[in-house]
């Protein structure tokens, strides 16, 4: 159907002729019957001849054969034939021109008329496009706002006078706080979020992964001071864990909690977690393990084995690939890098990075790169975790 319209629309005047040729095929054909049934008609004579006219014509006819004239038959014939068809030939040609212009005309009045109709509908389109647009944009306005007014909720939610400890969250008896502890080895009050309402309480978050909004693509000096807001996402810093898990007579725990996308809850726990110093890039050590996601920061090898290496950031290569190293299947010169510019104490990589990002991750070697804790799966297929929280609490002394 949009065939015919279009050349309707492109060719009007070519169709309008067609017609026409078609019709003058017709009237020729018209004729010619007329004139063959109007030869064989027994009143085709001519009825306004007179007697004296008749009696001329006899003797004519006597005389024919001597004069060379045709026979009688047939000069009547053609001479009362020429007015009758010459008439209808007009006749048929001015119908055929009135249909042909009344064809024509109507022609492009369809044409024109068709045209208006698909600009109308063109432009309805496209004011409904622009109206989807405007309300799209309008929403994704919303959205950022609201995303930005429970950010701040959450922090408001939180942000109650601090209370002031001595070097842990342990001594709290309320639901969540805010605090400002105070490390014996420590020149500065430490700010840290304290979670009471977990396994007993007493836990300092140290990193904390919910909704996605804080970029957790940083450069070392930012792992090392920590960013992001003490009630939502955050990153502590690792200057501020070395001088809480350093105490004099202290030992930590670090317990990883995670939750997947399609809410199933599993954690690892280490009964003993500590860090060194900068100058030794805050190596990790870590205890024995404990939980339901497996053992991820020691790997199932010693190449994939965490413990004890240094923490690396995209600025700072401490992840032993010199100069590169081969992980899964594909060879990596940084594994920073390869991880979203996240930092974690990577050691040719390995199977843990619980800082990568979950919703900006990018194509490497085939791989999305993201939260990663690669031992806890289902079926042989890693978990994708949505929100992570690790955190720290004191458990015993040394004496």
């Amino acid at each position: 159907m949009w065939t015919t319209a279009v050349l309707l629309l492109l060719s009007p005047h070519l169709l309008s002729s067609a017609v026409c040729t078609i019709s003058v095929a017709l009237v020729e054909q018209h004729l010619h019957v007329t004139f063959q049934l109007f030869l064989k008609s027994p009143d085709g004579q001519d009825k306004g001849s007179s007697g004296n006219q008749s009696d001329v014509a006899g003797e004519d006819i006597l005389d024919a054969p001597a004069k060379g004239h045709k026979p009688f038959s047939e000069v009547k014939g053609r001479d009362t034939c020429s007015i009758p068809c010459d008439i209808t030939v007009k006749l048929l040609r001015d119908e055929k021109h009135s249909i042909c212009g009344q064809l024509q005309q109507s022609l492009l009045a369809f044409g024109r008329s068709t045209r208006k109709l698909i600009r109308d509908v063109m432009e309805e389109q496209q004011r409904a496009l622009d109206i989807l647009s405007t309300q799209v944009a309008e929403l994704m306005t919303k959205v950022q706002t609201l995303s930005s007014e429970v950010q701040r909720s959450n922090v408001e939610m939180y942000s109650i006078k601090p209370v002031q400890s001595h070097g842990t969250c342990s001594r709290f008896t309320e639901s969540n706080v805010r605090s400002d502890l105070s490390p014996l080895n420590a020149e500065f009050l430490l700010q840290v979020f304290c979670e009471m309402d977990y396994m007993g309480g007493g836990w300092t978050v140290m990193q904390r992964r919910t909704e996605g909004l804080t970029d957790f693509k940083r450069p070392w000096a930012s792992y090392v001071d920590g960013f992001g807001h003490l009630a939502g996402e955050h990153w502590l810093g690792l200057k501020k864990v070395f001088h809480i898990v350093n105490q004099k007579d202290a030992r930590f725990q670090l317990h990883i909690a995670l939750v997947s996308h399609d809410d199933v809850t599993s954690y690892a726990s280490y009964d003993d977690f500590r860090l060194d110093n900068e100058t030794q890039f805050f190596s990790i050590h870590l205890g024995r393990y404990a939980g339901s996601a497996g053992d991820a920061f020691r790997g199932y090898d010693q190449e994939q084995n965490q413990d004890t290496a240094p923490f690396s950031a995209s600025d700072v290569d401490n992840d032993g690939c010199n100069p590169s190293c081969t992980f899964q299947n594909s060879t990596v010169e940084s594994c920073s890098l390869r991880h979203n510019q996240t930092g974690w104490w990577f050691n040719q990589c390995g199977l843990a990075n619980l800082n990568g990002s979950p919703e900006d991750a990018e194509q490497n070697g085939g791989l999305r790169m993201h939260i990663l804790w690669d031992t806890w799966r289902q079926s042989g297929v890693p978990y994708n975790i949505k929100s992570v929280t690790m955190k720290i609490r004191r458990i015993a002394t040394n004496n």
